[in-house]
């Protein structure tokens, strides 16, 4: 293999690991998961996440016979009106994929629960462009973007950590990749 193609596979190798390192996800209600008993605070707890484009949403965990996930409008959010969602999921263990920037408002449609607390405003802020990958595709359903104040930055995430472990594992892989390729060329 010639040089300049040992060099595309190694660019494709860390391009690969970069958007591995960028991805994490997130338990709805960390180890609570999604329910009203304890009365979790969701609004707090997204506002400890620094949401990206490409993560995995929230892994929303809860007892099927009692709960649901549905996506809403910023309006049926705000009046927990669970009458016509963008959608509905009920497996009781739902993820939904960051693809755009903006606001995603998700509520349990069970009466009484929304208005108990249960449902989460997931805000995915913009970041510089440098450090940010282009969204290049959107959700499924979007939800149009609505003047809701941002949740505070993200000051203590578990995610982190785990990302920057997965990023160097993978660059490693690459580099190994990398010099096995031109020791055997």
């Amino acid at each position: 293999m010639a040089f300049t193609e040992k060099a595309v596979v190694f660019l494709l190798m860390m391009m690969a690991a970069f958007q591995v390192s960028q991805a994490a996800v997130h338990k709805v209600g960390d180890s609570s998961g999604w329910t009203i008993i304890g009365n979790i605070d969701y609004k707090k707890w997204a506002a400890t996440k620094n949401f990206q484009v490409g993560d995995t949403i929230t892994v929303f965990e809860y007892n099927a016979k009692f709960h649901n996930v549905m996506r809403v409008t910023h309006a049926m959010y705000k009046s927990c009106n669970a009458s016509s969602p963008l959608t509905t999921m009920s497996t009781g263990n739902d993820t939904i994929k960051i693809t755009n920037y903006g606001h995603h408002f998700f509520l349990c449609g069970i009466p009484g629960h929304c208005q108990a607390g249960q449902k989460v405003d997931i805000n995915v802020v913009k970041v510089s462009a440098a450090a940010a990958p282009t969204p290049t595709s959107a959700m499924a359903s979007p939800v149009p973007p609505a003047n809701v104040p941002a949740p505070s930055p993200n000051v203590a995430s578990p995610f982190i950590v785990a990302k920057g472990g997965v990023g160097v594992l993978t660059l490693a892989m690459a580099l190994v990749a990398f010099l096995t390729l031109s020791t055997h060329a």
